[in-house]
């Protein structure tokens, strides 16, 4: 990976951190979407982020919500009401990233919300996250996840 890679892909990394720690604050205060990405930009260090990555992941996520929680719904063993606010967020910012930004190979999304999960979430959340997503990954990235699970996937990281 060269060096151009590798701050591209942390900065994509931040962004996902930042947005998992709105995504937790819209579920919390119910504000819209818009408001909590400016506040975001106003109190958070914005500069160490892919700015427009975070927006996408934010105004994506509230604008397709009815279809990503139908999609996490059917694969979790209890109402995503009842899934952790932490969890929730990781499930919901990957589940955006599986279904509209194929640009980004699945595993790369799966790891980042399990590490996410795993930094901020509850014991044994990360692992809850983990096979949820792996559901999801086979069901809406099918060719993508059949390649990958036969050993073939040599996709570099975003």
């Amino acid at each position: 990976m060269s060096k151009q890679q590798h701050s591209a892909f942390a900065t994509r990394a931040r962004a996902r951190r930042r947005a998992m720690q709105a995504l937790y604050q819209w579920q919390i205060n119910d504000q819209p979407m818009s408001r909590i990405v400016t506040q975001f930009e106003e109190e958070q260090d914005m500069g160490i982020v892919d700015r427009e990555y975070f927006q996408d992941l934010l105004l994506g996520v509230e604008r397709h919500l009815e279809e990503l929680d139908s999609g996490l719904s059917e694969r979790l063993d209890r109402p995503l009401e009842q899934v952790d606010l932490i969890e929730r967020a990781c499930l919901r910012l990957a589940a955006y990233e599986l279904k509209h930004r194929v640009d980004v190979p699945y595993r790369v999304i799966l790891n980042e919300a399990i590490d996410l999960a795993r930094d901020f979430g509850t014991q044994g959340g990360s692992g809850y996250v983990n096979g949820v997503l792996d559901q999801l990954a086979m069901a809406w990235r099918e060719a993508e996840w059949k390649e990958a699970k036969n050993g073939s996937s040599g996709s570099a990281g975003q």
